[in-house]
């Protein structure tokens, strides 16, 4: 008797990159370079998307991740909704500093695996680059800069700033990353959704492309 192909539910969202090819030592799925580079007209967090009606915009996940988790659990259920705008940021799961490794690559691995996903239904997907300590931006202790596995070169990516680069402590591990990124990626655009501090990205503007997009709480004040 012919056994039936059973999909099993084990949490590990499988379905999600069934097609997917994967990159480096821990198999995060690779997300496609777009045909053709779009630069947003202007950005909207996923957790307040319901409330617009310009669908121009992009959909980005720069806010706690709890206000986004369930893009990651019920990814079917926003596809439709997420169709109707001209593209959408791959979500920006936490890489804290002070974060299990196993934890960080989780979230990258997750960053990565639903931008596939939304790319294989016809959505336009920028992926979105987030970094933590210097165990995910350089190969001092594993193998691979695992913050940037799974991301196209020469393409366009983008960061956010937002909460990420209060205290100097933080500029310096931000600041570092990006450097890394530039290095490893080479990307000819970088959206960079927050505050854009001359100290760090002063002498880093020749890299690239940087086009900067005000975070959704200056917008509301109407600040820079």
């Amino acid at each position: 008797m012919n056994k039936k192909n059973t999909i099993i539910d084990d949490g590990f969202r499988a379905d999600l990159v069934r097609s997917a090819e994967f990159k480096g030592v821990f198999e995060i799925p690779y997300i496609n370079p777009p045909k053709k580079i779009i630069l947003p007209t202007d950005t909207i967090p996923f957790s307040i998307m319901h409330r617009t009606k310009d669908y121009s915009e992009f959909v980005v996940f720069y806010e706690h991740d709890i206000r986004f988790a369930d893009i990651l659990t019920a990814t079917d259920d926003y596809l439709e909704e997420l169709k109707k705008f001209a593209g959408v940021i791959s979500p920006d799961c936490s890489l804290y500093r002070d974060m299990p490794l196993t934890l960080q690559i989780a979230n990258t691995y997750m960053n990565r695996a639903i931008g596939h996903y939304l790319q294989m239904h016809g959505i336009y997907v920028i992926p979105n680059v987030r970094w933590g300590d210097e165990r995910s931006y350089t190969t001092s202790i594993l193998p691979e800069k695992f913050a940037f596995v799974g991301i196209p070169k020469h393409s366009i990516v983008s960061i956010g700033t937002y909460g990420c680069i209060q205290g100097q402590e933080n500029k310096r591990y931000f600041r570092e990353g990006l450097i890394a990124m530039l290095d490893e990626l080479e990307p000819e655009y970088v959206l960079v959704y927050g505050s854009m501090p001359e100290s760090v990205f002063g002498d880093l503007k020749d890299r690239t492309h940087f086009v900067h997009y005000k975070d959704w709480t200056s917008k509301k004040r109407g600040g820079e």
